[in-house]
């Protein structure tokens, strides 16, 4: 079976195409590096600084490759390697708006997500987020990895995990296209994907009780 190659922002500007299908399967990752620079010489450069990845892995360059799978080139963001990440420390938004800002990317918009005092008239004392970290990460990379395929905008998410107190920073979200539009539309993308894909739990803690949101009390 041929392999499907699926390019993303500089990369996709690069060969011309978000999509190739190869009839003839590299035995490996650098085989194929070399043999995308050899079929599209402006891509060369971006794939010096890009990271493959196979069926949604990242995958080293001596990594074998097997018929029908479906690799990704993935350039770093502006600010150098994609920021997809799950911490337990406090959230700075210029963390995520430094990866995605740069020149050309006229539009930066951002989400920051803090903790409410209060939910249906509930007074809220603190919030306790739990995650299955590696799964939440690579969930992360692939909304961003989708958001750029369709918005054509660079993604930075970071989510933070432990007890927070009202008025902490959750998560802070930065998309940076060229203009406005696709860069609030990815920003939403985002949001929104994350609350349903990405494996973080948060149980709200009130004066009189507690509980996991999503299971009711």
């Amino acid at each position: 079976m041929p392999v499907v190659v699926l390019y993303f922002a500089g990369a996709r500007d690069a060969a011309g195409t978000a999509r190739e299908v190869l009839s003839a399967v590299p035995a490996t990752v650098g085989a194929l590096r070399r043999a995308l620079e050899a079929a599209h010489p402006p891509l060369a450069r971006v794939l010096a600084r890009s990271r493959v990845a196979v069926d949604e892995e990242f995958a080293p360059d001596d990594a074998p490759l097997r018929d029908g799978a479906e690799i990704a080139i993935v350039p770093p963001v502006s600010g150098g390697a994609p920021l997809f990440r799950v911490v337990d420390r406090p959230l700075a938004l210029s963390e995520v708006v430094d990866a995605v800002a740069g020149h050309g990317r006229g539009g930066v918009v951002t989400f920051t997500g803090t903790v409410r005092d209060e939910t249906r008239g509930r007074r809220v004392l603190r919030l306790e987020y739990e995650a299955y970290g590696a799964m939440a990460e690579r969930k992360l990379a692939e909304i961003g990895a989708e958001v750029a395929r369709v918005h054509g905008a660079d993604v930075a998410i970071v989510h933070r995990v432990g007890v927070l107190l009202p008025g902490d920073a959750a998560v802070v979200i930065a998309c940076a296209a060229p203009h406005r539009t696709p860069a609030f539309r990815a920003c939403e993308a985002c949001i929104e994907a994350l609350k349903r894909d990405v494996p973080i739990w948060k149980r709200e803690v009130y004066e009189d009780g507690s509980e996991w949101v999503g299971l009711g009390p």
